[in-house]
Order: C-alpha cells, then structure tokens, then sequence
C-alpha cells in the first residue's frame, strides 16, 4: 500500500469514517442522540472483548469517542482476563441483568456460543465485533472481513518467503471466526505455491504458551521459514522467542495487529510485516451504530455485516503508521 494511501486510510481514524457496510441512514450521530433524548433515557451500551490484549485499548479510544460525541451514552467496556468463552459469558450475563440497551461483543467461541447469544438477543439489542458468530441472532457484524485479511497475510507470506519454504501459524483458539477466517485466507492464497504450511499451535490467549509454543517450533522443526501469528499478542510471542533462540532475521515472522513490540519489529527488519486492523473503528462504529439504532434510525444496522479496511504494514511504511498511531492514541 503507498504512503498516500495509508496517510488517508489512517487519518480517517481519527474522524468519524464514512460508516458502510451495514446500511448508512441520514442522521449523524447527532440523530441518535435527538431521539434518545427526547425520550428521556441515557443510553447503556456494552463494548466487550475477546481478551485482554492491547490491541484492545485503541477500541475503547473509539468507544470513548463515540461516547463524547453522542452525549447520551454510557459506555461499559468489559475484558474477560483469561480469554475463556466461559468467563465471557458471565461477563454477558452480568451486562443483561444490569439491563444494559445493548451489547457489542467479540465472540470467543462463536459456535458452541450461539444459543446463548441468541438468548441475550432476544432480551436486548446485540451485534458482533473483531470476529463474528453468523449463526446467531446477531443484528449486525462491524470488523474486518477476516478471511481477506487472511490473503493480505498470505500476500506478505509469499513476498518473505521468494523461494518458498515451511511455516507454522499460532493463534489463541482456532475455532474463533476470525481465526478460522485468517486461517482459511491464509491457506487460500498460498495454494500452490512453495510455501508449506506445517501445522497450526494454539494457546488458549496464554501469552507464555504463545511463546513456548513458538520456542518449541523452532527446535522440533529447525528448517521452519517463517512464523504466523493470527492474534494480536502472538506477535510479540514470536519476536521473543526468534530473538531468544538466535534466529532473529534468519527466520521470518508475519503476524496481525498494531502492538507496539511488532512495529518496532518491523522498523527494525526482524519481522516483515503485520496486517492491521482498525480497532479504533470497530468501538466507535459499534457504539455509534447501536445508538443510532436505538434512537429510531434503523438503517443504521441494516445489511448486517460492515467491514472495516485492513492496512498491511512493512518497513517501508511502518514509521509513518507508529506516527499516526501515536496521534490517535494522544502519545
């Protein structure tokens, strides 16, 4: 991707983004809050997470955002520490009894999920963020279109590895939508080339086993090419156990997300490149949306699926991307 287009991919983050994808009604955010208010009733709307990754931080920037633009929402953002779909759905739970308008979540475990969120659906308003449960009774999908940014993935695979060679991919669960997604894209895009796809580890959102895992990988399999890291954190993960086993720059790593250890990464050629989503998008979108909704503008989410744009980034455009970041974020 050029520079000028990124600089306007990005600065569009921090404005208000033109808003697709699901449906596009003629209010602004200012409709939602006219007909919430004139009815007298403050918004609760819910953010929650799949984990506790960092990545996570710049979608309550956009949940934040959204809040101070609509004027009549509280926002509760909710983290489930350990990443289990058990402790989210507690977290679910609990956000239905307080009585919340609506709740915007990344599902865990999206399969064995949906007859829980489709009880949650017919109690309040519900979509889908980062990864999605499409069997579910879900309104609307807001996030990347994760399979594509599988094949960005795959994109930037090939382009380390000129002459092929074996990878191994690591991810947190790989029956979460997103990953499967990526995965598949991945999987997609190397077909037929030289490139062999060994296996995939998973680490239950265990940071540690991430690493190990990684460590593990580069000892069972020491001609391994390159290392994948579907999750935010998994790149991190990777660059420590490469950097710790003495292969860094002899091993390639291609990984997801914007965490500041994989920029550095980049900008310093031990990884080649990382697919970026816009987290940022995906609080303030939903938050948006679901108010929009609720104030009487039901566009807002018709269509039910909006997908947010991946950037892929490598050491040609990587400074420029932490600069931007950095300005989003206040830094």
């Amino acid at each position: 991707m050029k520079l000028d287009q990124l600089s306007i991919l990005l600065g569009s983050l921090c404005l208000a983004l033109a808003i697709t994808g699901c449906g596009k009604g003629e209010n602004g955010a200012g409709g939602a809050q006219s007909s919430a208010t004139a009815g007298g009733k403050k918004l609760k709307l819910a953010f929650v997470s799949n984990n506790a990754a960092n990545f996570w931080t710049i979608a309550r920037r956009g949940t934040e955002e959204a809040q101070k633009n609509l004027g009549n929402v509280d926002v509760i953002f909710r983290i489930p520490a350990t990443g289990s779909a058990a402790e989210q759905q507690q977290l679910l739970d609990d956000l239905l009894a307080a009585g919340v308008d609506g709740i915007a979540v990344s599902p865990v475990d999206p399969a064995n999920q949906t007859e829980a969120l489709n009880q949650i659906a017919a109690k309040t308003l519900l979509i889908t963020h980062d990864s999605d449960a499409p069997a579910s009774k879900r309104v609307c999908y807001i996030g990347t279109d994760n399979f594509a940014a599988g094949v960005e993935a795959g994109k930037l695979i090939k382009e380390a590895l000129p002459n092929g060679g074996k990878i191994m991919v690591f991810v947190g669960k790989s029956d979460a939508q997103n990953a499967a997604d990526r995965f598949g894209g991945i999987k997609k895009e190397l077909a037929g080339s030289k490139v062999e796809i060994i296996d995939i580890r998973t680490d239950d959102t265990d940071t540690v086993r991430a690493q190990k895992n990684a460590e593990d990988t580069l000892v069972k399999y020491p001609d391994v090419a390159c290392l994948v890291g579907l999750w935010s954190y998994n790149g991190p993960a990777i660059l420590n156990a490469v950097k710790d086993g003495g292969k860094a720059g002899k091993v390639k790593i291609v990984c997801f997300d914007e965490e500041a250890d994989v920029l550095n990464g980049i900008a310093e050629g031990v990884i080649y490149g990382t697919v970026v989503q816009q987290p940022y998008e995906f609080g303030k979108q939903a938050i948006t949306k679901m108010a929009k909704h609720l104030g009487g503008d039901k566009e807002a989410l018709a269509g039910g699926k909006q997908i947010v744009p991946t950037l892929s980034i490598k050491r040609d455009n990587v400074a420029e991307f932490q600069a931007r970041l950095k300005q989003l974020l206040g830094k």
